[in-house]
């Protein structure tokens, strides 16, 4: 895998492996082990063993798609660290559109971490933190359906090499850390996230239009009126109230019911 020149020029380094249990597990390990070092370190994968997702939500990994996991060094202040999936969306959906734009104008952002071709889930972000002293350290997983998506999923799943845009994990993975580098510059720790808001709103699927979010303990319906000056999802329910969610599974009410009755499956170590 190469990095993006002007991501290499400013210290970003990238550890490619074969096959790895999750490129999350290993970030955050390599972090603990090595934390002296506090240099952006991505870690890429040809295949996982054992690809995860939000809520534990399996990620299956096939050779042939993107596992990857930029580890940040104290990135911002904590408060602000949830911001980076919003950054990471971003960036994976510039990469996909810079490689293949023949499907550019069909990508879409889902609340909160997924890039949708047409309805169709194909890629995701899963962040991880740990704090080591005083400060945090992020890992962001990105997986992209290169190649190859899941049938039977939660949420219906889609591949690049299906959408008729085949694109090599390697490929993608270059304009990826390009994209990163852009979208981290244009956050500067928090102090850009209005931007970064706007950005992913004006790419946004389901705004203004009914959906169902899956909680915890349960699962609400309204319409998407957007997302706070946090990130928070802002859902208008029936009863006229403004209801701000900060974690929760989305699916608009089109959706087949059958369907968005079970757990996302497809999301990575990187993903979700």
């Amino acid at each position: 895998m190469r990095l993006d020149p002007e991501a290499g020029r400013l210290g970003f380094r990238v550890a490619t492996h074969d096959v790895l249990p999750s490129t999350n597990v290993e970030a955050l390990r390599h972090a603990v082990e090595h934390a002296d070092d506090a240099r952006p370190l991505w870690i890429v994968a040809r295949e996982q063993t054992q690809g995860r997702g939000r809520r534990g939500n399996t990620w299956v990994s096939p050779r042939g798609n993107l596992y990857a996991t930029l580890l940040l060094h104290d990135p911002a202040l904590p408060p602000h660290a949830p911001q980076l999936s919003f950054v990471a969306a971003l960036a994976v959906l510039d990469a996909i559109a810079d490689r293949a734009p023949m499907v550019a104008q069909r990508l879409a952002l889902k609340w909160p971490n997924d890039v949708l071709c047409g309805r169709e889930k194909l890629a995701g972000i899963l962040l991880e933190g740990r704090m080591l002293g005083e400060k945090i350290t992020v890992a962001i997983g990105i997986g992209v359906n290169c190649m190859h998506h899941p049938a039977q999923t939660g949420y219906p799943a889609t591949d690049l090499a299906a959408a008729g845009a085949p694109v090599s994990a390697g490929e993608l993975f270059t304009a990826l850390s390009g994209a990163m580098l852009r979208r981290l510059e244009q956050w500067r720790s928090g102090a850009g996230f209005a931007d970064i808001r706007r950005n992913w709103l004006a790419r946004a699927a389901g705004i203004g239009k009914p959906i169902r979010v899956r909680l915890p303990d349960r699962e609400i319906s309204g319409r998407c009126e957007g997302l706070d000056d946090s990130g928070c999802l802002l859902l208008r329910r029936a009863d006229g109230t403004l209801q701000t969610i900060a974690a929760g599974e989305v699916f608009t009410l089109a959706d087949d019911p059958e369907r968005a009755s079970h757990p996302d499956q497809i999301a990575c170590d990187g993903a979700e």
